[in-house]
């Protein structure tokens, strides 16, 4: 750390949809589908002065062994539409939509974002997303034509597009002649007040970090331990240069856990359970069929790994992100389980936990602290594992304790996305 000023941590809420996160088992789990679900938590990220509200959003439910994944029954409403109905309910908290830029047009895009932000007097933010998977692809005419390799090619131009609807709204006609769309139009609704709502990225290869130095101002990021999230700061941090950007025009926030205890002891007893609750036998025999694409419904969860090589492309699990190659996978695998001793199920809730913040509220509010000032995150996103009460408890213990540090703002200071992650407003082009 230098001399500088503090920086002041952004923070922002995941709404946790279908997943693994969530300990659906406990008492206190609540509805992923009723309004009062999501309107609890927003409220509670507004008390907490969040940066924004943040929902995630798939095409298609999973699939393992020809079934609909357990954990993905329920499904979740459509994203702007919640936003929408959130924008009447609160005041100030940003609201962030994932809409995925494979399977869907600029235009209509351009038109939902503009009436959201102007619905939510500039508090719109998209998250954008891609995807190769021929099975989502199924649901829409197209099908799985997409080649993984243009996936950000399209997503690229499907930026810049809904951008040149954006600024020529109310002022002319979009002409727009590429490899990927071929327009000629005008937008509906006034310019947002925004200018553009704020856009979202979470790829991390190499393609996905210049695609968000090129085009995103936050970044959701699962690098969240110390080391690895400043290696990946410094990384994208010094592609904005190439593009006209300066380092604070691109927010870098890793979604985490964090748990809270009164004690370091307890907050550790308690995170051990809440992640063996997370990963059940079950949920730990989906992961591991997902990588060995076998049928593993007798395997011991409480023994070791499977002994035998995983099988490429089975099919048996769909609509799950590619982890990467099977087999090199298994035996990184098996190097941690023997390592450490390791159960099957055990190597799962090893392997799958993201980062946390565990203690109590004063060290939790000093890990954020540390993470922010030694340029491992501009701030992060905070992914409770209780729907929708699991927010209260660090909005109530940390939140005060980081405001008497003299990082987190108090109140906010502006009214819309942009003035709490302190962003230009963009001009028309």
């Amino acid at each position: 750390m230098t001399d500088r000023p503090l920086k002041q941590i952004h923070l922002a809420a995941h709404f946790p949809g279908v997943n693994n996160t969530t300990v659906w088992t406990d008492p206190a789990a609540g509805s992923q589908i009723a309004f009062e679900s999501f309107r609890h938590l927003a409220a509670t990220a507004e008390r907490g002065r969040f940066d924004f509200l943040f929902l995630a959003e798939g095409l298609r439910l999973r699939e393992v062994k020809g079934r609909i994944h357990d954990l993905d029954v329920l499904g979740r409403p459509e994203s702007i539409t919640v936003l929408g109905a959130l924008a009447a309910v609160t005041t100030h908290l940003g609201l962030a939509a994932t809409v995925n830029a494979t399977f869907n047009e600029p235009y209509e895009l351009a038109r939902r974002f503009a009436s959201l932000d102007h619905l939510s007097g500039g508090r719109a933010a998209w998250n954008v997303v891609t995807s190769s998977d021929a099975f989502t692809g199924e649901n829409f005419r197209r099908g799985g034509y997409l080649d993984r390799a243009d996936r950000y090619t399209r997503a690229a131009e499907f930026v810049q597009l809904a951008r040149e609807f954006w600024d020529a709204a109310g002022t002319g006609t979009v002409r727009h002649q590429g490899p990927q769309f071929d327009v000629e139009g005008t937008l509906s609704v006034p310019r947002p007040p925004q200018g553009h709502p704020v856009v979202i990225q979470a790829g991390d290869s190499d393609e996905g970090r210049e695609f968000a130095a090129a085009t995103a101002d936050v970044i959701f990021s699962r690098h969240s331990t110390l080391a690895a999230g400043q290696a990946f700061h410094t990384d994208v941090k010094r592609r904005l240069a190439a593009y006209g950007r300066k380092p604070d025009e691109l927010k870098i926030m890793p979604g985490v856990t964090w748990v809270l205890g009164d004690t370091e002891e307890e907050a550790v007893e308690r995170a051990a359970e809440i992640r063996r609750a997370q990963v059940s036998p079950a949920t730990a025999i989906a992961y591991l069929e997902q990588i060995w694409g076998v049928d593993l419904s007798g395997h011991d969860v409480d023994g070791p790994l499977p002994g035998t090589d995983p099988v490429r492309g089975s099919g048996l699990v769909q609509g799950r992100t590619s982890l990467g190659d099977p087999l090199e996978i298994a035996a990184e695998w098996r190097a941690v389980a023997a390592a450490k001793g390791l159960s099957s199920r055990e190597l799962v809730i090893e392997v799958t936990g993201r980062q946390s913040f565990i203690g109590t509220p004063r060290s939790v509010a000093e890990q954020i602290d540390r993470h922010v000032q030694s340029d491992a995150a501009d701030g992060f996103i905070l992914v409770p594992h209780l729907t929708p009460g699991g927010l209260d408890e660090f909005v109530d213990r940390v939140v005060p304790l980081l405001q008497e540090r003299g990082v987190f703002r108090t109140e906010y200071t502006g009214t819309t996305l942009r003035d709490h992650l302190g962003l230009p407003v963009p001009g028309r082009r």
